[in-house]
């Protein structure tokens, strides 16, 4: 894509952290944008930080919910009069044990990070059809070629971004839709934070102190993921890794497929207690 000037971008996850940033960005570069998110009070702060001229919408939509997406596709349609470039940017995140996670928590990351993308994807491409040139952007992670202990729905469903992405490379090529896989490495936002912190593997640690250790170890800031992927998209990139820590992983992760992801648990997992295997007594699932 050569120019943004005057694209019409829908993005997900727009109340803070990276979505944040890449509206910020985007209105800077001329684009209209129809942001989304779960968020209220954080999208009329994210609006309230855009230049007078944007056009902007802001809709509350809970990308887990199939028809809410939907209906926000075809509401930014009629409102903007057609969609230019999707990026599905919401995510979450539930740490706990695989053995040890109930359904529940483990499916509301899913439902999010994976089917949000999914939805968010084949809800927008019929009107990604009718422009000259349509661009998805699906925000994957380095969890999705590389996993951490304790963040296993996260993993799983950053996998199946990553794989979603793969596929749609291949059956759209030569079409006029473009795709770009972003693979963050640590980015200063509040996901942590704002994650299900349900039971560590390490006895000493909890939600604060596992937020302070990912502000320690986050090694890029949300203004430059954002940069890093306006972009990949204006050089149509189909694979994008963003941060350093996310370039040495991938060399590592090709070096070391197996050896590399021990090394990590073994470090990480040092002093921590093995899972329970506890049935969860509410659902009757582990």
């Amino acid at each position: 894509m050569k120019s943004l000037a005057n694209k019409v971008v829908a993005l997900t996850g727009a109340a803070s952290g990276i979505g944040r940033a890449l509206a910020l960005q985007l209105a800077d570069r001329g684009c209209h944008l129809a942001l989304a998110d779960v968020d209220a009070k954080g999208l009329q702060d994210t609006q309230a930080m855009l230049p007078k001229t944007v056009n902007v919408t802001t809709h509350s939509v809970d990308v887990s919910n199939k028809d809410q997406v939907y209906q926000w596709a075809e509401d930014v349609a009629k409102a903007h009069g057609g969609v230019d470039i999707v990026i599905n940017n919401a995510g979450v995140a539930s740490h706990c044990a695989i053995e040890d996670i109930n359904y529940d928590d483990f499916n509301w990351v899913f439902d999010i990070v994976f089917y949000g993308v999914l939805y968010g994807t084949k809800a927008f491409m019929p009107y990604l059809r009718q422009r000259p040139e349509g661009h998805i952007v699906n925000i994957s992670s380095v969890n999705g070629f590389f996993p951490f202990p304790g963040n296993g729905p996260y993993n799983c469903a950053k996998h199946a971004v990553k794989a979603l992405n793969q596929t749609l490379i291949q059956e759209l090529r030569g079409s006029n839709i473009h795709i770009t896989s972003v693979h963050p490495g640590g980015i200063k936002t509040n996901i942590a934070r704002n994650s299900r912190f349900i039971k560590s593997m390490d006895p000493n640690m909890n939600r604060e102190k596992a937020a302070a250790l990912f502000d320690k170890i986050a090694s890029t800031s949300a203004d430059k993921a954002a940069t890093i992927i306006i972009n990949g998209i204006l050089h149509d990139k189909q694979r994008l890794l963003v941060g350093t820590d996310a370039h040495i992983l991938d060399i590592l992760t090709r070096l070391f497929p197996q050896g590399f992801s021990n090394l990590v648990g073994r470090v990480m997992l040092r002093g921590a207690k093995p899972a329970t295997g506890k049935l969860n007594t509410r659902a009757g699932e582990v």
